[in-house]
């Protein structure tokens, strides 16, 4: 009787077995690694260079370029968009280089009218005008403003603990983590213009974005409360947020600086401790 019930077991336990290969291999890459609502799983940036991004309510050409690993300007020419490079909710955003795809037209575009081909009469004619179709409103932009060649003088978001460095080669890590205490705040780590402030990318949770220049980023994530709106201007130290723990699990400072798009390790840009 022993036998039997060892040999029903080793039954059950080759099944199952076989279903987490299947699983596992039904699962396959997604280009993007998700992160849960408590923010343990981090994201896995990569340039995504294949699929396409539809445009939600709210949504700047940054955001979206951030959440993908593109260069916003790289984005932008992608998509034929010019500036102020405004963007529509609906509107499709190509993930593929440059020449694979041309830009959606705006959802709600009205067309032109065509031209009749037939003769003019001497009768007296009545103009009759369509009213054109109301447009989508576009997404939010950050107003264009003149930024240094170059960034210097970078220096420290906020004292306290390293907790996490940055690892590159497929890490889930892409900056650095600092612990704190709530309310602890937050400063620029260098001047520049907030491009996107909110809570819109998954993980992150109210999170701020900060353009220096044509090539540097920085990103501040968790905090508690934000201070500062897209389109403000901030100088090297100003107090932009409130460390919190919205998007994980402990109270910290997720802090980013990507280059063209990509993550760079921070350390290399604050000054040594």
């Amino acid at each position: 009787m022993s036998d039997v019930r060892s040999a029903v077991l080793g039954l059950k336990q080759l099944g199952l077995l076989l279903l987490a290969l299947l699983l596992t291999a039904c699962a396959g890459p997604t280009g993007v690694v998700p992160i849960d609502d408590r923010g343990r799983g981090g994201k896995q940036v990569q340039s995504v260079t294949s699929g396409m991004h539809r445009v939600q309510r709210g949504e700047t050409l940054y955001q979206i370029a951030f959440r993908y690993g593109w260069d916003w300007k790289t984005l932008a020419q992608a998509n034929n968009l010019r500036e102020p490079y405004t963007i529509y909710p609906g509107q499709q955003i190509s993930l593929r280089p440059r020449g694979t795809f041309r830009a959606s037209t705006p959802p709600a575009a009205a067309s032109r009218p065509t031209v009749s081909s037939a003769p003019r009469t001497t009768e007296p004619s009545i103009s009759r005008q369509t009213p054109s179709p109301p447009r989508a409103s576009p997404a939010p932009i950050a107003p264009q403003v003149n930024l240094p060649a170059s960034v210097s003088g970078w220096n420290w978001p906020v004292q306290g603990p390293l907790i996490s460095r940055f690892q590159s080669n497929g890490s889930l890590n892409k900056g650095i983590d600092i612990a704190g205490q709530q309310g602890q705040p937050i400063k620029a780590a260098a001047e520049g213009a907030v491009v996107y402030a909110g809570r819109g990318l998954l993980g992150y949770g109210e999170m701020i974005i900060i353009k220096h220049d044509e090539t540097y980023l920085s990103a501040y994530a968790h905090n508690s409360r934000l201070l500062v709106k897209e389109g403000e201007r901030v100088k090297l130290g100003q107090n932009i947020a409130e460390m919190g723990s919205t998007g994980t699990d402990r109270v910290k400072l997720h802090f980013e600086i990507r280059r063209k798009g990509q993550p760079v390790d921070p350390l290399t840009y604050l000054p040594k401790l």
